[in-house]
């Protein structure tokens, strides 16, 4: 009978101990906002999937490396945990913003908005679990072993998971050619993008005939240019010659079309920076 080995640098390292924390952490958030019974909604609804999931992972991934198990998978699980680690981050923050925002109001003083206000403390402090397994996991300058674990590969997380943001707020753009250019840029550049992380984390990039780093780099070009005309044509098919209705509340048509603006702008930073990185990553490690 085959004997299972343990490995307790997965709990005793530096990156394990930041991932106990947010088992614990994210745990402890949705059991609090589930003594409430109060976080129905989308928003709500969402929130709670973040803690969950994010737990329910992160445990998983304890395990198996707990177990040293994870090497019998059949991906790189360096760029899966670094991809993961990133999401989780993003994820959280999101939560961690959006929660009290709808959920807790202003004055605090029943003991359900305490609780609500505690999973907030928490979630955050959370996030700060996850934003230093990023810091501890992220490749050091010139190596590109793991790609999902350089500037470049978190900025591709990113990237996805904002465009994600920016398919909930979609509502209304059938109407307009301008929106409808913007919502195929998104969904484009989204689409390469989740293809590039799966294929990484999948190891077959590799299998691709063709220079995969100069295609990035010129992947990165276009979505850029792509993402510069939705950030000039978004606002201006939203908000020409339309005013904020005086009621104007969570699910208003004219707040989605702002957080849509904001969110596009993001990613236009995000593509600029990957793109940077990218070419620095190419052309000068090539040349030195």
């Amino acid at each position: 009978m085959a004997l299972v080995r343990v490995n307790l640098r997965a709990v005793t390292s530096w990156v394990g101990i930041a991932r106990l924390f947010a088992i614990l952490l994210s745990c402890i958030a949705f059991s609090l906002v589930a003594s409430t019974g109060v976080f129905g909604g989308p928003y709500g609804t969402w929130c709670m999937f973040s803690w969950c999931f994010c737990f329910i992972v992160t445990l998983l991934i304890v395990l198996l490396e707990l177990l040293e198990l994870y090497p019998k998978l059949p991906l790189s699980w360096d760029d899966f945990t670094s991809a993961f680690s990133m999401l989780a981050a993003l994820m959280i923050f999101t939560s961690s913003v959006v929660f009290p925002s709808v959920f807790i109001g202003s004055p605090c003083s029943s003991s359900i908005c305490m609780r609500q206000a505690a999973a907030t403390a928490i979630s955050c402090l959370c996030f700060l679990a996850y934003a230093l397994e990023v810091g501890l996991t992220r490749a050091k300058p010139g190596d590109i072993s793991s790609f999902l674990s350089t500037v470049p590969g978190l900025l591709k997380v990113f990237e996805a998971y904002v465009a994600c943001l920016i398919f909930s707020l979609l509502d209304t753009y059938d109407s307009l050619p301008g929106l409808q250019w913007c919502v195929a840029v998104y969904s484009i550049c989204f689409i390469i993008t989740l293809l590039i992380i799966i294929f990484t984390i999948g190891r077959c990039l590799s299998y691709i005939p063709c220079p995969l780093e100069k295609v990035l780099v010129a992947y990165n070009a276009l979505a850029m240019l792509m993402y510069l005309t939705a950030v000039v044509i978004w606002p201006f098919y939203s908000f020409n010659n339309r005013s904020r209705p005086s009621s104007c509340g969570a699910n208003c048509s004219w707040n989605k079309h702002l957080g849509v603006t904001f969110l596009t702008i993001f990613n236009f930073l995000a593509y600029l920076v990957d793109l940077v990185y990218s070419t620095k990553m190419v052309f000068i490690r090539t040349r030195s």
